[in-house]
């Protein structure tokens, strides 16, 4: 692999995307400790010292790479992108619009493209306006007594929601960037920067106390066991064989040919864990602006805050399970598929082409979906059951989940190395 590495940066093309990336994945890190216009920094890095936010606005600061807590101009990092992706793939389910440009090939793709940025930039200006007005009020740290926000004048909350949605217009322009120029998906690797970032200080916390060395040991051997189950999971596909039919085309023969369908036993990704933890965590937001002693705070306190607790792993296992048919129902259509066998003259052997065909789909889709979202719930479970075995407050972050998205956004980029290096007669990283 270090050989390959190598070979990657001497051939100068692949080695000149491969800076590129680096570049500005750094510049994405930096921005994340510049702070916003009227932040005292001071007083924030004295604040997030002292707190341990696992609120909505805690589960922003770990797609934002920490930045959202340093109030920096890169606060809101990717997630009001990742937020109208979502939002703009579920809208063609209601608006028979938006399936229509995703019907049109790439010119529609374009149009919902510049759909989703005009989206990312109005959730940038709520979200943010929401960020400076919890960091006013107390909110976004409840454990610290200090003023972050030292001037309360209108044009001071008008500059930094400025500062903040440009500084994610400019992050949305920079995994643009590296999608056209570098290697790799940009908003994924963006992601990957933000995630990666944050492992290194939960993983050192986990040392410190009674037990920290074997504690820190043992959570690091389920880390990569929990790596090495990804990585296996993730690779595998159920391969739904298809034939095409021969047919002439003028004087020529079209078709003849044998392919499958590649489905993935996690089709869905990570995003009914986004799902889950963001509306399970939308409660406990709520609970922090109500009275601290009233019994429906408490209750939420313990019930839907605390991820140890029962109900809450209950609810955020059945949740995951629902949205793993929901968005998979959603990304893949049976009938649509069938219809474009039959329109091409494909067939599955056995299965009659059109109506028998989509039920087929419809069933092995079910199977290998409901397997896969108890994969996910247990990936997305493991880490936190294993700290509470252990004792230790401190929660990974966004838990396994976490792990999920580095390691397929890491095979990803790998793929996408290996294929530059075997178009140029190279040996790649996977073999």
């Amino acid at each position: 692999m270090l050989s390959a590495f190598g070979r990657a940066f001497r051939t100068p093309d692949l080695r000149r995307k491969l800076l590129f990336t680096i570049a500005i994945m750094a510049i994405f890190r930096l921005g994340s400790f510049i702070p916003t216009p009227g932040v005292d920094y001071t007083n924030v890095q004295q604040c997030i010292a002292s707190e341990n936010n696992d609120s909505l606005l805690g589960l922003i600061n770990v797609f934002s790479g920490g930045a959202l807590l340093q109030l920096s101009i890169f606060a809101l990092g990717i997630m009001p992108y990742i937020t109208a992706s979502i939002i703009v793939q579920l809208l063609r389910v209601v608006i028979p619009r938006f399936e229509a440009l995703h019907k049109e090939g790439q010119s529609g793709q374009t149009k919902l493209t510049q759909y989703t940025r005009y989206l990312t930039i109005a959730l940038a200006i709520l979200q943010s306006t929401t960020v400076i007005t919890t960091a006013r009020q107390g909110v976004l740290f409840q454990n610290c007594g200090l003023d972050v926000i030292a001037d309360d004048s209108i044009l001071t909350s008008i500059l930094m929601v400025i500062t903040m949605t440009a500084g994610t217009g400019l992050v949305m322009w920079l995994g643009e960037l590296i999608t056209e120029r570098g290697v790799g998906n940009g908003m994924s690797l963006l992601i990957f920067t933000s995630i990666a970032a944050s492992f290194p200080t939960s993983l050192w916390s986990i040392a410190g106390g009674a037990n920290g060395a074997l504690n820190f040991t043992i959570m690091l051997l389920v880390i990569i066991l929990v790596i090495g189950l990804v990585v296996f999971v993730e690779q595998s596909q159920r391969r739904i064989p298809v034939q095409y039919a021969k047919r002439m085309v003028g004087r020529r023969m079209y078709g003849g040919t044998s392919t499958y369908i590649p489905i993935k036993i996690n089709m869905s990704g990570v995003i009914p864990v986004i799902f889950a933890a963001s509306i399970l965590a939308i409660p406990g937001l709520l609970a922090q602006f109500g009275d601290q002693g009233a019994d429906w705070v408490v209750w939420v306190s313990n019930n839907l805050v605390q991820q140890s607790s029962p109900l809450y792993i209950a609810v955020y296992t059945l949740m995951i399970i629902f949205f793993c048919f929901f968005y998979t129902s959603i990304t893949f259509n049976p009938d649509e598929v069938a219809d474009n066998m039959k329109k091409y003259g494909g067939f599955i052997p056995g299965i009659r082409a059109g109506r028998p065909t989509a039920e087929y789909l419809d069933f092995v889709i079910t199977r290998i979906t409901s397997a896969g979202s108890v994969y996910l719930a247990l990936i997305a479970l493991i880490p936190t059951l294993v700290l509470v075995f252990l004792g230790v407050s401190t929660n990974l972050p966004f838990g396994g989940a976490s792990i999920l998205i580095v390691v397929g956004v890491g095979l990803d980029t790998v793929k996408q190395i290996d294929s530059q290096l075997q178009q140029r007669h190279y040996e790649g990283f996977l073999r």
